[in-house]
């Protein structure tokens, strides 16, 4: 595992933001000890301040005490709003959205507050001590000002998860980190010029030279993958790689990890496994596919026959049109890359938007096209998607618009059902340039 992989791991541990504003908080208090010795002990600046803001090394004891255990107590408050959070997730969302409100930036931050005031108090509390040229405190009216301000911070916290424990706020917020990724990973697909055919020879020319397999000592699953890394490795080694696994995958000493094909008769000398983050349990990996599956699965749920709730299965739906309809507009990178001279190096396989369009669809399509309300939400969110693309994208869509009408049980759809659903299925068709080819159902 290199440094970068290790500080990503560690960014994603629950505890990172809790730790740090601990050790924050324990350098503070040692700060605070000194600074209290130097206010008292400057006649000028011992003057500036309110006498009523300094007590005796008593009061500050009892003071500090009573916060450190109020902290403490709200402390464990908080986890166990974690904790009703988790549980309600699991049961009426997806087990894939836990990351969501884990690792989120406000939740960890509330928590690491509360740790952080509890530390500051603790140690002030272990800290002060009476001398004969100190005998009145500030610092408990600083960590009063910090109880206070952790109050408010436990308010916002209440506040902060009655909005995410509702669906439809979830199902924004995924949508909206999905776009940013796709916004932030992929470029517009204007401004991306295409290879020309001839400039991917090698993936050709290595069809004929049988490759060498690299497989690593130890067991797990495949949470990180450093192409960038891999890719300056092999042009080191002046070598091609294929990645055999994905992200997620198992994998052990007997699976294959690695393809190399040798162009020259270098001996290869690199280290890859450092390119890889092997542990014990799928990584919840930030990228649009995980962002998608997660809305998928929130659908699935709503659909299911111990929820049904076909109005947040549609919301799902018209959040994935959304997506999609940003999608369709990138530049979808693939399977090649090449180094700084543009030789092909790594050989890593992508979905293109034909699998992300079915991956988003195809399980809704089983589970709840059957009901009118969704199968009209999924045409509609189909149409949008082909609104706003370029003809190829229209053609995906429309090729997915016929297996979706391949499965619908026509003898079960009452007459103004059936209306209904023509009407929007000719209106998709128009839209991707098949009007000619529509035909009522």
């Amino acid at each position: 595992m290199n440094f970068k992989s290790f500080l990503i791991r560690i960014r994603k541990s629950f505890w990172y933001l809790p730790s740090l504003y601990g050790f924050i908080a324990a350098i503070l208090a040692i700060l605070s000890t000194k600074l209290n010795v130097y206010i008292v002990n400057q006649e000028t600046l011992f003057s500036i301040f309110p006498r009523v803001l300094f007590t005796d090394i008593n009061l500050a004891q009892i003071i500090l005490s009573s916060i450190s255990a109020s902290l403490l107590t709200m402390t464990t408050i908080t986890f166990s709003t974690i904790l009703v959070v988790l549980t309600t997730y699991l049961s009426e969302f997806s087990p894939r959205t836990l990351q969501n409100f884990i690792t989120d930036h406000k939740t960890r931050s509330v928590l690491g507050i509360f740790v952080g005031g509890f530390i500051y108090s603790i140690l002030l509390l272990l800290l002060l001590r009476e001398t004969t040229t100190t005998t009145l405190f500030i610092v408990p009216a600083i960590a009063i000002f910090i109880s206070i301000t952790c109050l408010i911070v436990f308010v916002f916290f209440i506040h902060h998860v009655t909005n995410w424990i509702q669906v439809s706020n979830l199902i924004h917020t995924i949508t909206l980190e999905t776009i940013e990724k796709i916004n932030k990973d992929l470029k517009d697909r204007k401004d991306v010029l295409e290879d020309a055919p001839w400039d991917d020879w090698e993936s050709d020319e290595i069809k004929h030279i049988t490759p060498t397999e690299y497989s690593i000592n130890n067991a797990g699953y495949i949470q990180y993958i450093d192409i960038e890394g891999l890719v300056n490795q092999a042009t080191k080694d002046d070598i091609i790689i294929r990645i055999e696994k994905q992200v997620n995958d198992y994998v052990d000493h007997d699976t294959p990890l690695l393809s190399f094909w040798t162009l020259s008769p270098n001996k290869i000398e690199g280290d890859y496994y450092k390119f890889f983050v092997i542990g014990s349990e799928q990584a919840a990996v930030n990228d649009i596919e995980f962002g998608l599956t997660k809305i998928v699965e929130i659908g699935l749920r709503a659909l299911s026959t111990g929820i049904n709730d076909p109005n947040t299965a549609i919301n799902c739906i018209e959040n994935l049109g959304k997506i999609l309809t940003k999608l369709g507009n990138k530049h979808i990178p693939n399977s090649y890359h090449n180094d700084d001279e543009r030789n092909l190096r790594v050989i890593y396989n992508k979905p293109d938007f034909s699998d992300f369009l079915y991956q988003c669809f195809f399980q809704i399509r089983q589970a709840g096209f059957s009901d009118i309300s969704v199968l009209s939400a999924g045409i509609k969110a189909l149409t949008l998607v082909a609104q706003s693309n370029p003809k190829h994208i229209k053609e995906i869509v429309w090729e997915f618009a016929e297996y979706i009408i391949e499965g619908i049980d026509q003898d079960s759809l009452l007459s103004l059902d059936k209306r209904y659903v023509n009407k929007l299925l000719e209106a998709l068709a128009n839209t991707t340039g098949h009007g000619k080819d529509f035909e009522a159902i």
